[in-house]
């Protein structure tokens, strides 16, 4: 039986904001971080206190889950903006209320018109991943702003200037710079301190932001009061837009920096032809509940959903943690097998959604589990289109790179409304070159594209073209039991969004962990390579020592994911979850706190 109830070690576990800022300037006031909160008329929960308390400021205002989505996002551009803002994309998952409906749109970047398969090929081989990274090259078209939009008019009931302010304010007045934030500013001085407005940024007097400064983006308030005052006109056929044009096609480097930064071929013709893509979701069954997310252009909701298909025919409440997890990991494995066979953008690749989220060929799949052996990676791929028990049909092609930070937020309203959404400029710190005057980075999400095939001999389904969109692993996830919202999941994290959704809503629905434990359990993730990626804190845990020797082989440990979630608790307050280490803690915030359950 699964198990409902809140943690009360984690509703303890309030994770403060960092310190004060220096003498004689006066930081802003920043609301406590804390991982879980439960209580009534609408939740949001978010990596950052200040954009949280940017959305739970439009709920208190009157506004629905699509318009504090939108507020918490535009925040999160200003005190996130290694990891979301204006210049990159996202995807974003709304369920309705009144109708029992769940919608969604697909706000991913597309590559000029100019594109073609050879986009990062220089004399017949792929250029250096990291040369493409900090690059014009790898800028695609953003489609922040015309999410927001088309969000707003579809469902939401402010304006995009109404929603703005709350983040147009914290640009102006300042937020408290925090260990991430410096840490992140760290690990990317080098190409930063290469493009002279990035720098005058982000390292003021060639210095890194102190923690418990306050540090301000007056660029970037005036480019939200522009964006709010024009609409998304001023990005897709206006002046921001050909800032970000010039920028992209003559990135503004240090003359005194050795390194060569290539020029893109972004033009204001591909801004004006840009479209966020209104699409229906993905859906299974699991458990009876009914799982929505994204379609392709991400795999997100392809690949949980085929992995939640797949597992579907086990018990997992009954297993120990080590067969639990070695049943999550393979099924991982498989799905990630077919993901790099047949997803990519549908308006150019043939994708088989239906095929791959189909219970027969799930089963068909699902028979590959031993619960004495691991599969070989790379596993090769099925056909959707003819499932064959037990069999692989296809020639096996190693997993490709995709960048790994992003940011998650999950929104509930008073009327019962609800938004999951991932956001994001691809790398930490995107392409690193930041728009002149406007205060926002430029992403990097060109680089999601596999640079030649994965494999010679199959079809890469995600090589780069004219206007494509790159293949995405972004996984916003609602959960309905009877038609209304149960809870609602996302991560940040590359490739091991999928994974972290996956797991954290099994060990939610199956294994009976409190959403907030759920996101905090350490993390393992794979994806159809060699080794698994864990956390330290998986390496200690006893199934990691069972599941070494069944023959499961771990990679060095690092830090997987940033979850979000929020809950609708059986007496209809909302509980909203977040990280309680991860990224430095998130936070859950409700618009009337009313305790534990």
């Amino acid at each position: 039986m699964r198990r409902r109830h809140v943690s009360l070690l984690a509703v303890g576990a309030a994770l403060i904001s960092v310190g004060a800022a220096p003498p004689n300037q006066a930081a802003p006031s920043t609301p406590a971080k804390v991982p879980v909160a439960v209580g009534y008329g609408g939740a949001v929960a978010s990596v950052d206190a200040d954009a949280s308390a940017a959305g739970i400021e439009v709920l208190r205002q009157g506004g629905n889950a699509v318009d504090a989505a939108v507020a918490t996002a535009a925040a999160l551009g200003v005190t996130e903006p290694y990891s979301s803002g204006i210049g990159g994309g996202g995807y974003f998952v709304y369920y309705n209320a009144r109708t029992h409906k769940v919608s969604t749109i697909d706000g991913r970047e597309t590559a000029p018109a100019s594109a073609t398969d050879q986009l990062f090929v220089e004399n017949g081989q792929a250029i250096p991943f990291d040369a493409a990274v900090t690059s014009g090259l790898s800028v695609g078209v953003p489609g922040t702003s015309a999410t927001w939009s088309t969000a707003l008019n579809t469902w939401g009931s402010k304006s995009l200037k109404t929603v703005l302010r709350p983040a147009e304010r914290i640009a102006r007045d300042g937020f408290t710079v925090d260990d991430t934030f410096r840490s992140q500013t760290q690990s990317n001085q080098a190409r930063f301190a290469d493009f002279p407005d990035t720098a005058k940024l982000f390292l003021p007097g060639g210095e890194l932001p102190v923690v418990g400064s306050t540090f301000t983006n007056p660029d970037l308030a005036s480019t939200y009061e522009e964006l709010g005052t024009k609409g998304v006109k001023a990005v897709y056929a206006g002046d921001i837009g050909a800032d970000i044009v010039k920028t992209v096609r003559n990135p503004p480097v240090d003359p005194s920096s050795s390194r060569v930064v290539r020029t893109g071929d972004l033009t204001a013709a591909d801004l004006k032809a840009y479209r966020a893509k209104q699409q229906a979701p993905t859906k299974v069954s699991y458990r009876g509940l009914d799982v929505y997310s994204i379609a392709p252009s991400s795999s997100g909701g392809t690949t949980v959903g085929e992995a939640l298909n797949i597992l579907e025919s086990t018990d997992l409440s009954r297993l120990t943690d080590a067969q639990y997890l070695h049943r999550y990991l393979e099924a991982s494995r498989i799905a990630f097998a077919d993901r790099g066979r047949w997803v990519g953008d549908p308006a150019y690749e043939n994708v088989p959604t239906a095929g791959l989220l189909s219970q027969s060929y799930a089963d068909s799949r699902a028979c590959l589990i031993k619960d004495d052996a691991v599969l070989t990676s790379p596993l090769a791929p099925g056909d959707p289109s003819n499932p064959t028990a037990c069999t692989t049909s296809g020639t096996a092609a190693p997993t490709t790179y995709e960048g790994d930070n992003t940011t998650h937020l999950t929104v509930a309203d008073k009327w019962g409304n609800v938004v999951s959404y991932t956001l994001t400029i691809e790398q930490t710190g995107g392409s690193a070159i930041t728009v002149p005057g406007r205060g926002f980075l430029l992403n990097n999400e060109l680089t999601d594209f596999s640079f030649t095939p994965a494999s010679p001999t199959v079809h890469d389904p995600n090589l780069p073209g004219p206007g494509k969109r790159p293949r995405s692993s972004i996984s916003p996830t609602i959960v309905l039991k009877n038609g209304r919202v149960d809870f609602a999941l996302g991560s940040p994290g590359g490739s091991t969004i999928i994974t972290t959704v996956l797991q954290v809503l099994t060990e939610h629905v199956d294994r009976g962990l409190p959403l907030v434990d759920a996101i905090a359990a350490p993390r393992a993730s794979q994806r159809n390579t060699t080794t698994t990626s864990v956390e330290s804190a998986f390496l200690a845990t006893p199934a990691a020592a069972q599941l070494t020797a069944l023959g499961h082989v771990f990679a060095a440990p690092a830090e997987i994911g940033a979850a979000t979630g929020i809950q609708r608790l059986p007496d209809g307050r909302w509980l909203a979850a977040a990280e309680t280490v991860r990224r430095g803690g998130g936070s859950a915030q409700v618009v009337r706190p009313s305790g534990t359950p």
